[in-house]
């Protein structure tokens, strides 16, 4: 294969979300991140995820179809249809079929497994028509997550088999949360994901089909989102059962942090605020609007503590339920925005209703509504048992609310602890997953904010000049895909 400075790198971004497209969370913000600051780089980097029916109505970059064709899933002959768009100067794809992605969700249907592997095929079917239509047939294909772990699959052990095109194709896969592995009964190894049975040793895991054991097996580098993460998933802590495949395949793994996007994060120009700022001093504007807004009690000196997060256990809210009363016994007010476990949901509610001046519990996704929050908040709590990098300590921090996480994973490679006696650091920490000790680090804080607000402002401003831009991380996928492009 030609060096990578003799021709311009082709690199296409598979994954189940996207922003501006569809988005339930962090992997959603990177793949629309990343790629535009890739693009800039000199890399004609692309974007394809499935044209999912509850974006088609909303008020998006301008849509527009391309062509169809027939995809072969096992027995299954299904219509795939090809739309197309672009945002940020980066090209997008949409993997159109309504029986698969008419759905209410994203995830959560019985027949997932089948969905993203009629979508990983219509990947690889695409390509030689995106070649004759348009000149792309990528030089790297970078996977995310299980819902996208077929497409490397497919492609090491069928389609380069059958194709001399495909065999130059390399493949990096992105694990952005191990928890979900797609594991799926062996007895649709062929009826659903159309493998024969001399495929089934790549996939089988612990006695089940694992597609992201498959993914970690076929792909030619696989990432996570932080370096820490990429340590911790060797472990039976953190790797969720997978512990012996990604020790097996150590030399092929990385992790690179991700980044965020810090012009769409931007206080000084966010359109979503009551109140654009440079410097945390404009954020009281900011606070007095958000309390009027949840009806809390308009004053400036009293500590607003957010969180905007999934409320599961992996997110250190069993932490937060254990001592959230003994720190309402203070002056405070407590802010959350998120979903998840009904029981959590439950018991937010409940807390809100007994603390009616200090607890506002707003139980949805709104993304405008949690810029208001950063841009409101002073302490953004962040506590999680397993964080593969995390973006909103991030967010907070470009809004000057300062980050009080637990040291794991990518909060532990973006946060580093206040030191009052050398004024480094920019957040607070703990270490121990342990409720009282997250308890006295949030006092410690709140101690800072009210005996010395001078060097509490001073470390939220440090907070809003960190650079957590894709810039660096950008360079380190580039070099990454440059490592290898060339390998035999």
């Amino acid at each position: 294969m030609a060096e990578t400075n003799s021709k311009t790198l082709k690199v296409l971004f598979v994954a189940s979300e996207a922003l501006p497209f569809a988005s339930t969370g962090g992997l959603a913000d990177v793949i629309g991140s990343l790629p535009p600051i890739l693009k800039r780089e000199g890399v004609d980097a692309r974007v394809i995820i499935p044209y999912y029916s509850m974006f088609k109505q909303k008020n998006l970059p301008e849509i527009s179809f391309m062509f169809d064709f027939r995809v072969q899933l096992a027995w299954r002959d299904q219509y795939c249809g090809i739309f197309t768009a672009e945002h940020n100067g980066v090209t997008f794809y949409f993997v159109d079929n309504d029986y698969y992605f008419k759905r209410m969700s994203l995830y959560g249907s019985y027949d997932d497994g089948e969905r993203y592997a009629f979508f990983s095929k219509a990947v690889l079917d695409v390509l030689p028509k995106l070649e004759n239509n348009e000149g792309f047939f990528p030089d790297i294909i970078h996977t995310n997550d299980w819902q996208t772990a077929l497409v490397g699959i497919y492609l090491k052990q069928v389609y380069r088999k059958v194709d001399f095109r495909y065999r130059p194709i390399r493949v990096v896969h992105s694990i952005h949360n191990i928890e979900y592995q797609g594991v799926f009964d062996h007895c649709i190894l062929g009826d659903v994901f159309d493998l024969d049975q001399e495929y089934a040793s790549i996939v089988d895991y612990n006695g089940a089909i694992n597609l992201t054991k498959g993914a970690v097996v076929c792909c030619d580098r696989l990432t996570t989102v932080s370096p820490t993460y990429a340590n911790q998933i060797k472990t039976p802590a953190y790797a969720s059962g997978l512990h012996y495949i990604i020790n097996q395949y150590a030399f092929k793994t990385v992790g690179i942090i991700n980044g965020i996007d810090q012009d769409y994060y931007d206080p000084s120009r966010d359109p979503d605020i009551v109140k654009t700022y440079k410097t945390v001093s404009g954020k009281a504007k900011n606070k007095a609007a958000l309390q009027e807004e949840l009806h809390l009690p308009v004053n400036p000196n009293t500590p607003m503590i957010s969180m905007i997060t999934r409320l599961t256990s992996h997110k250190g809210v069993d932490l937060v339920v254990a001592v959230i009363e003994e720190l309402l016994q203070e002056d405070v007010q407590f802010v959350l925005l998120g979903t998840g476990d009904v029981g959590f949901e439950a018991f937010f509610k409940r807390l809100a209703s007994n603390y009616p001046e200090k607890v506002r519990a707003m139980i949805k996704y709104d993304k405008a509504l949690s810029k208001k929050i950063y841009a409101a908040a002073d302490l953004f709590l962040m506590p999680s048992k397993s964080e593969p990098c995390g973006l909103a300590q991030m967010i907070a921090s470009r809004y000057g609310a300062i980050p009080l996480v637990r040291e794991t994973g990518g909060l532990y490679d973006t946060i580093r602890y206040y030191d009052e006696e050398t004024g480094e650091g920019n957040g607070f920490t703990f270490a121990n997953y342990n409720a009282h000790d997250m308890l006295f680090t949030v006092r410690k804080a709140l101690t800072l904010y009210r005996e010395q607000p001078e060097r509490w402002n001073a470390l939220a401003d440090v907070c809003m000049k960190k650079n957590f831009s894709w810039d660096i991380p950008a360079k380190e996928y580039l070099a990454l895909y440059e490592e290898i492009i060339n390998l035999d």
